[in-house]
C-alpha cells in the first residue's frame, strides 16, 4: 500500500482545514437565522469568514485539533499494523506542517510529546467488513467541546426538572440538561451525538460514533427520530445562541443511538461537538492505499463569508495595549472592542506557574489571552502562527482572580466566560473579560502580525507556553465588566428558567 501514508495525510489536512459540506450547509442556515446586528450574528459572521480563510490558506479551522480519532473498516485480509503505521506517520507529518496542534501530553509527567504520538494517541478503532475497500473516517474534536460531554445514570434528579426516569422522556430531559449546561464553553451552536444504554465506556464511544452520521439524515428508528427532532426544536427555545451570547440558534444537529444494557444500569451519554464539526471519510483501495472516493467533502464549497455582514464602526471601541484603568472601567458588557498591540497567551500550566512564580513577561495593563496556538518555524527560523482562537476560560477559574491581583493585567480574553471569583476580581482591580469567537482560529491568526517572544516553550510545549503576539484588529466582545455585570451568568440563568418552563409545559 504505497499510497496509504499520502492518502491518510490528505484526509488529515482536509479534515483540519475544510469544513464538511453538510456542516457548511448547516452553518449557512445558521447565518441566515441570526440577525447580523446582534452579538450572535457578529459571532456567526466571524465564524463564516474563518471557515473560508481556513480553506483558502490551508490552515486549521480551529487551533484545537483535539485527539485525532480514526474509525477504520477493513477487509478481512487487510494488514492492520500497516494501517496503524501509516496513520501514525501521517499524523506526525501533519503536526510538523502545522495542520494539527501538538496535543499529546504525558498524563504523568505533563510533557508534550510534540508530534501527537504516544500511548493512546492517535485513537484508532478497527472493524472488519465484507467490502473490498478500506473505509476510514477521522474526527477532530477539540478539548473545549469534549469537556462538555456528559453521562447520566437514570433515574436521577435534575435541577428544577424533578426526576429523569428510565424512559425516553427521562432521556430527553438529560439531553436538554446537557445542552443547557454547555452554554458557550463548547463553542455553541453545537452538534451532539447521544447513546442510550450500554455500559459507561461503550456509551461514550457510541455517542461519539453518532457524529459520523450526516447532519441532514433521519434516524431509521421512528421513536429516536422523533426524539432527535424534539431536541433540535426545543434546544433553540433555550435562546443560548452563538458563543452563549443569546440568540435564535443553540443546536445544529442531534443524533441518537440506543444500545442494549444490563438491568442494573441505564446510562444516557452525550458527546458534545462545537460548530467546528470536523469529520471526513474516505474509501481507500486496499491494495494500493489510493483514495477512491470522499464522503462529506464538497467539490465546490459554498462561500460562507459572502453575506456575513461587517462591523458597524459606531459600535466598536478601539483599544491599544497596555490598557489604562480608566479605559477598562469605561467598558461595559455588550461593547465590541478591537485590540491593537501586544497580547500574551496563557493557559492552564502558565496560570499555575504565575501563581507560584513571577510572570515570564510584564503584564501590567496587558491582555492575557487564553489561547494555545498552532505555531511552526518557517524556513528562515521565524515563528509563524497558523491558528490562534481562544480556549475555554472556565478552566482558569481556580487561578484567574489571584493572577489578576498579582500581575496587574487589565483584560482577560478567552471563550465561554468565567465564574464569580473572577468577576469579583475584575471589579477589585479594574479589568474586563473579553469573549473572542471560539473556533475562529484562522480569523484570529490573520490578526497576528508578529511573534515577539515565547517563554517556557521547552517546559510546557507549544500550546501551554506564553507567546507574546503583536496583534492588529483583534475583535472581541466585553461579556464581563468591572461593574459586576456578566452576560454569561445572565444567559445561563435565563436559559435554565426556559428549560424548566419547557419541561413543565410538556407535563401539562
Amino acid at each position: 500500500m504505497n499510497d496509504l501514508v499520502s492518502s491518510v495525510l490528505q484526509l488529515v489536512v482536509e479534515t483540519s482545514t475544510n469544513l464538511p459540506d453538510d456542516v457548511r450547509a448547516a452553518t449557512a442556515t445558521w447565518r441566515e437565522r441570526e440577525s447580523a446586528d446582534t452579538l450572535a450574528g457578529l459571532a456567526v459572521g466571524i465564524i463564516c469568514r474563518n471557515v473560508d480563510r481556513a480553506l483558502t490558506e490551508r490552515v486549521p479551522i480551529c487551533q484545537d485539533t483535539g485527539m485525532p480519532t480514526f474509525w477504520v473498516r477493513c477487509p478481512v485480509s487487510c494488514d492492520q499494523s500497516a494501517v496503524v503505521a501509516a496513520i501514525r506517520e501521517a499524523v506526525a507529518t501533519a503536526t510538523r506542517m502545522g495542520v494539527l496542534r501538538p496535543n499529546s501530553v504525558d498524563s504523568v509527567t505533563g510533557r508534550n510529546a510534540g508530534l501527537n504520538l504516544g500511548p493512546g494517541t492517535p485513537v484508532i478503532h478497527f472493524e472488519q467488513h465484507d467490502g473490498a475497500d478500506i473505509e476510514m473516517s477521522l474526527l477532530l474534536k477539540g478539548g473545549g467541546c469534549e469537556n462538555q460531554s456528559a453521562q447520566y445514570s437514570l433515574p436521577c434528579e435534575l435541577a428544577g426538572m424533578d426526576r429523569a426516569d428510565r424512559d425516553l422522556e427521562g432521556v430527553y430531559r438529560c439531553i436538554m440538561d446537557a445542552v443547557q449546561r454547555a452554554q458557550g464553553h463548547g463553542c455553541s451552536s453545537g452538534f451532539i451525538g447521544v447513546c442510550i444504554g450500554s455500559d459507561r465506556a461503550e456509551g461514550y464511544a457510541e455517542a461519539k460514533r453518532q457524529l459520523l452520521r450526516p447532519v441532514d439524515d433521519a434516524n431509521s428508528d421512528p421513536m429516536l427520530d422523533s426524539l432527535e427532532r424534539r431536541v433540535l426544536a426545543n434546544a433553540d427555545r433555550l435562546e443560548i445562541g452563538a458563543m452563549g451570547f443569546g440568540g435564535a440558534v443553540t443546536l445544529l444537529g442531534c443524533k441518537v443511538a440506543a444500545l442494549n444494557r444490563v438491568p442494573a444500569s441505564y446510562f444516557v451519554t452525550i458527546a458534545y461537538n462545537c460548530w467546528a464539526y470536523r469529520r471526513l471519510s474516505v474509501s481507500l483501495d486496499a491494495r494500493t492505499g489510493e483514495i477512491k472516493s470522499w464522503r462529506f467533502l464538497a467539490k465546490a464549497p459554498t462561500d460562507l463569508a459572502k453575506s456575513a455582514g461587517s462591523l458597524r464602526p459606531d459600535r466598536v471601541r478601539r483599544l491599544t495595549t497596555p490598557i489604562s484603568e480608566e479605559e477598562a472601567l469605561s467598558l461595559r458588557v455588550g461593547d465590541i472592542v478591537v485590540v491593537d498591540g501586544l497580547v500574551y497567551t496563557a493557559r492552564d500550566a502558565m496560570h499555575k506557574h504565575m501563581i507560584l512564580h513571577d510572570a515570564p513577561a510584564d503584564l501590567r495593563g496587558g491582555l492575557i489571552y487564553h489561547c494555545g496556538p498552532v505555531v511552526i518555524r518557517d524556513e528562515a527560523g521565524q515563528w509563524q502562527v497558523k491558528a490562534a482562537g481562544p480556549t475555554t476560560s472556565i478552566r482558569e477559574e481556580p487561578y484567574q482572580a489571584d493572577v489578576l491581583r498579582k500581575v496587574g493585567a487589565r483584560a482577560v480574553c478567552g471563550k465561554g466566560g468565567m465564574g464569580a471569583a473572577t468577576l469579583a476580581a475584575l471589579g477589585e482591580v479594574g479589568a474586563v473579560y473579553l469573549n473572542a469567537i471560539g473556533g475562529a482560529a484562522a480569523y484570529y491568526a490573520d490578526k497576528i502580525v508578529a511573534v515577539e517572544s515565547v517563554s517556557m516553550l521547552d517546559e510546557f510545549g507549544v500550546p501551554e507556553a506564553m507567546w507574546g503576539l503583536r496583534v492588529e484588529g483583534f475583535t472581541a466582545i466585553v461579556t464581563m465588566d468591572s461593574h459586576g455585570a456578566s452576560l454569561h451568568a445572565s444567559v445561563e440563568a435565563a436559559s435554565r428558567l426556559r428549560l424548566i418552563g419547557l419541561i413543565n409545559e410538556a407535563q401539562t
